[in-house]
Protein backbone atom coordinates (compact mmCIF):
# COMPACT_ATOMS: atom_id res chain seq x y z
CA UNK A 1 0.00 0.00 0.00
CA UNK A 2 1.29 3.74 -1.12
CA UNK A 3 -0.84 6.59 -0.81
CA UNK A 4 -0.07 9.67 -1.34
CA UNK A 5 -1.27 13.01 -0.33
CA UNK A 6 -0.87 16.90 -1.85
CA UNK A 7 -2.41 19.71 -2.15
CA UNK A 8 -1.28 23.51 -1.58
CA UNK A 9 0.98 24.56 1.35
CA UNK A 10 -0.76 24.46 3.97
CA UNK A 11 -3.67 22.71 3.54
CA UNK A 12 -3.10 20.02 6.02
CA UNK A 13 -1.37 17.13 3.91
CA UNK A 14 1.08 16.41 7.22
CA UNK A 15 -1.61 16.25 9.27
CA UNK A 16 -3.60 13.55 7.13
CA UNK A 17 -0.45 11.79 6.69
CA UNK A 18 -0.04 11.30 10.41
CA UNK A 19 -3.55 10.21 10.90
CA UNK A 20 -3.91 7.40 8.50
CA UNK A 21 -0.36 5.96 8.78
CA UNK A 22 -1.53 5.55 12.52
CA UNK A 23 -4.54 4.38 11.92
CA UNK A 24 -3.45 1.76 8.93
CA UNK A 25 -0.12 0.97 10.50
CA UNK A 26 1.85 2.28 8.23
CA UNK A 27 4.94 4.26 7.95
CA UNK A 28 4.52 8.11 7.57
CA UNK A 29 7.06 9.66 5.00
CA UNK A 30 7.21 13.14 5.37
CA UNK A 31 8.80 15.58 2.84
CA UNK A 32 11.65 17.61 3.55
CA UNK A 33 10.86 20.81 4.19
CA UNK A 34 12.60 23.34 7.12
CA UNK A 35 16.01 21.08 6.11
CA UNK A 36 15.66 23.06 2.47
CA UNK A 37 18.58 25.80 3.38
CA UNK A 38 17.62 27.70 0.40
CA UNK A 39 14.14 27.97 1.38
CA UNK A 40 13.78 30.55 3.22
CA UNK A 41 16.09 32.72 1.09
CA UNK A 42 13.71 31.72 -2.13
CA UNK A 43 10.90 33.42 0.05
CA UNK A 44 12.79 36.72 0.03
CA UNK A 45 14.28 36.60 -3.35
CA UNK A 46 12.65 33.83 -5.18
CA UNK A 47 14.50 34.81 -8.94
CA UNK A 48 17.81 34.27 -7.53
CA UNK A 49 17.26 30.79 -5.12
CA UNK A 50 14.78 29.02 -7.08
CA UNK A 51 17.18 26.89 -8.91
CA UNK A 52 18.57 25.63 -5.86
CA UNK A 53 15.34 25.25 -3.82
CA UNK A 54 13.93 22.84 -6.97
CA UNK A 55 17.14 20.71 -7.20
CA UNK A 56 17.20 20.71 -3.63
CA UNK A 57 13.69 18.99 -3.27
CA UNK A 58 14.08 16.48 -6.45
CA UNK A 59 17.15 15.49 -5.26
CA UNK A 60 15.91 14.35 -1.18
CA UNK A 61 11.92 13.71 -2.41
CA UNK A 62 13.67 11.13 -5.13
CA UNK A 63 16.00 9.74 -2.09
CA UNK A 64 13.20 9.09 -0.06
CA UNK A 65 10.75 7.73 -2.69
CA UNK A 66 13.12 5.51 -4.22
CA UNK A 67 13.36 2.66 -2.11
CA UNK A 68 9.36 2.41 -2.16
CA UNK A 69 10.23 0.24 -5.61
CA UNK A 70 11.44 -2.34 -3.47
CA UNK A 71 8.00 -3.00 -1.62
CA UNK A 72 8.91 -5.94 0.66
CA UNK A 73 11.18 -2.98 2.69
CA UNK A 74 7.48 -1.83 3.74
CA UNK A 75 5.63 -4.28 5.22
CA UNK A 76 2.81 -2.48 6.20
CA UNK A 77 2.42 0.48 2.96
CA UNK A 78 3.86 3.88 2.94
CA UNK A 79 1.36 7.15 3.66
CA UNK A 80 3.30 10.19 1.87
CA UNK A 81 2.79 13.85 2.61
CA UNK A 82 3.63 14.26 -0.88
CA UNK A 83 3.51 13.24 -4.57
CA UNK A 84 6.89 12.95 -6.45
CA UNK A 85 5.24 14.93 -9.10
CA UNK A 86 4.56 18.22 -6.95
CA UNK A 87 8.22 18.90 -7.56
CA UNK A 88 7.78 19.25 -11.77
CA UNK A 89 4.41 21.58 -10.63
CA UNK A 90 6.27 23.98 -8.55
CA UNK A 91 9.72 24.07 -10.77
CA UNK A 92 7.04 25.12 -13.71
CA UNK A 93 5.83 28.35 -11.89
CA UNK A 94 9.58 28.99 -10.30
CA UNK A 95 12.20 28.62 -13.16
CA UNK A 96 12.77 29.72 -16.43
CA UNK A 97 15.16 29.39 -19.49
CA UNK A 98 18.11 27.38 -19.13
CA UNK A 99 17.66 26.42 -15.23
CA UNK A 100 14.04 25.40 -16.23
CA UNK A 101 15.94 23.19 -19.40
CA UNK A 102 17.98 21.83 -17.21
CA UNK A 103 15.99 21.27 -14.39
CA UNK A 104 13.64 19.19 -16.74
CA UNK A 105 16.29 17.03 -17.50
CA UNK A 106 16.89 15.76 -14.31
CA UNK A 107 12.94 15.02 -13.36
CA UNK A 108 12.48 13.36 -16.43
CA UNK A 109 15.76 10.75 -15.83
CA UNK A 110 14.52 10.27 -12.30
CA UNK A 111 10.94 10.37 -12.38
CA UNK A 112 10.08 6.97 -13.92
CA UNK A 113 11.73 5.36 -11.42
CA UNK A 114 9.40 6.16 -8.64
CA UNK A 115 6.79 4.20 -7.95
CA UNK A 116 3.10 5.35 -8.69
CA UNK A 117 0.86 5.65 -5.52
CA UNK A 118 -2.00 2.99 -5.42
CA UNK A 119 -4.09 6.36 -4.05
CA UNK A 120 -3.65 9.62 -4.50
CA UNK A 121 -5.35 12.34 -2.16
CA UNK A 122 -5.55 15.87 -3.15
CA UNK A 123 -7.17 17.90 -0.33
CA UNK A 124 -8.47 21.63 -1.67
CA UNK A 125 -8.94 24.47 0.45
CA UNK A 126 -10.38 28.30 -0.45
CA UNK A 127 -7.48 30.53 0.27
CA UNK A 128 -8.31 32.50 3.22
CA UNK A 129 -8.62 28.92 5.01
CA UNK A 130 -5.23 27.96 3.61
CA UNK A 131 -3.71 31.17 4.84
CA UNK A 132 -5.09 30.85 8.40
CA UNK A 133 -4.17 27.35 8.80
CA UNK A 134 -0.22 28.45 7.96
CA UNK A 135 -0.63 31.22 10.00
CA UNK A 136 -1.60 28.63 12.92
CA UNK A 137 1.46 26.36 11.85
CA UNK A 138 3.89 29.31 12.96
CA UNK A 139 6.65 28.81 10.60
CA UNK A 140 8.58 31.97 10.66
CA UNK A 141 9.82 31.60 6.74
CA UNK A 142 5.84 31.16 5.62
CA UNK A 143 5.15 34.42 6.81
CA UNK A 144 6.01 36.04 3.94
CA UNK A 145 4.45 33.99 1.70
CA UNK A 146 2.32 36.12 -1.11
CA UNK A 147 -1.07 35.04 -1.33
CA UNK A 148 -0.81 35.54 -4.91
CA UNK A 149 1.69 33.01 -5.44
CA UNK A 150 -0.61 30.44 -3.32
CA UNK A 151 -2.93 31.51 -5.98
CA UNK A 152 -1.25 30.10 -9.12
CA UNK A 153 -0.09 27.80 -7.05
CA UNK A 154 -3.37 26.61 -6.35
CA UNK A 155 -4.17 26.40 -10.16
CA UNK A 156 -1.36 24.93 -11.26
CA UNK A 157 -2.46 22.20 -8.64
CA UNK A 158 -5.85 21.77 -10.28
CA UNK A 159 -4.24 21.88 -14.12
CA UNK A 160 -2.25 18.63 -13.13
CA UNK A 161 -4.94 16.56 -11.34
CA UNK A 162 -7.26 17.31 -14.41
CA UNK A 163 -5.48 15.16 -16.71
CA UNK A 164 -3.62 12.83 -13.56
CA UNK A 165 -3.88 9.32 -14.93
CA UNK A 166 -3.72 7.54 -11.66
CA UNK A 167 -6.24 6.55 -8.97
CA UNK A 168 -6.97 10.15 -7.59
CA UNK A 169 -9.64 11.15 -4.64
CA UNK A 170 -10.49 14.79 -4.24
CA UNK A 171 -11.27 16.60 -0.69
CA UNK A 172 -12.55 20.17 -0.25
CA UNK A 173 -11.06 20.04 3.61
CA UNK A 174 -12.65 23.84 4.52
CA UNK A 175 -15.73 21.72 6.36
CA UNK A 176 -13.43 19.22 7.65
CA UNK A 177 -11.16 18.97 11.07
CA UNK A 178 -8.67 15.75 10.64
CA UNK A 179 -6.73 16.93 13.28
CA UNK A 180 -9.25 17.18 16.20
CA UNK A 181 -12.76 15.56 15.25
CA UNK A 182 -13.02 11.97 15.61
CA UNK A 183 -15.86 11.49 13.50
CA UNK A 184 -14.29 13.27 10.56
CA UNK A 185 -11.11 10.81 11.38
CA UNK A 186 -13.28 7.55 11.43
CA UNK A 187 -14.98 8.90 8.06
CA UNK A 188 -11.61 9.70 5.99
CA UNK A 189 -9.90 6.70 7.09
CA UNK A 190 -13.26 4.40 6.06
CA UNK A 191 -12.92 6.28 2.71
CA UNK A 192 -9.39 5.50 2.30
CA UNK A 193 -9.67 1.75 3.54
CA UNK A 194 -12.74 1.19 0.73
CA UNK A 195 -10.88 2.99 -2.05
CA UNK A 196 -7.52 0.92 -1.41
CA UNK A 197 -9.78 -2.60 -1.27
CA UNK A 198 -11.66 -1.40 -4.57
CA UNK A 199 -8.33 -0.96 -6.12
CA UNK A 200 -6.44 -4.13 -4.87
CA UNK A 201 -9.58 -6.39 -6.94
Amino acid sequence: MYVAIEGVIGVGKTTLTRLLARRLGAESLLEVVEENPFLPLFYQNPAQYAFKVQVFFLLSRYKQLLPLSQPSLFAGGVVADYLFDKDAIFAAMNLEGDEWDLYSDLYKNLAPKIPVPDLTIYLRAPLPVILERIRRRGRVFEKSIDPEYLERLSQSYERHFTTYPHPLWIINTAEFNFADEPDHQDWIVGQVEKRLSVGAR
